[in-house]
């Protein structure tokens, strides 16, 4: 089990490696996914913010990652 998660461990860091930009890219996409929600429709999504906060998230996750890459 340890081994396996290691395994993952090593690929997530250099699939990051490369791509430092990823993360916070497809943040801000969610930022803007929630705006254009809150404008057209009216659903459960745009009434909580579900994706305001997911990519607020997101974008500060992927900025710490890149940090530390």
């Amino acid at each position: 089990m340890i081994d396996r998660f290691n395994r993952f461990l090593d690929w997530f860091s250099n699939f990051f490696a490369h791509r430092k930009g990823l993360l916070p890219l497809l943040g801000i996409t969610f930022v803007v996914l929630n705006l254009f929600l809150k404008i057209f429709t009216i659903s459960w999504f745009a009434a909580t913010d579900f994706f305001l906060h997911l990519g607020v998230l997101l974008a500060i996750l992927g900025f710490m990652i890149a940090w530390a890459l």
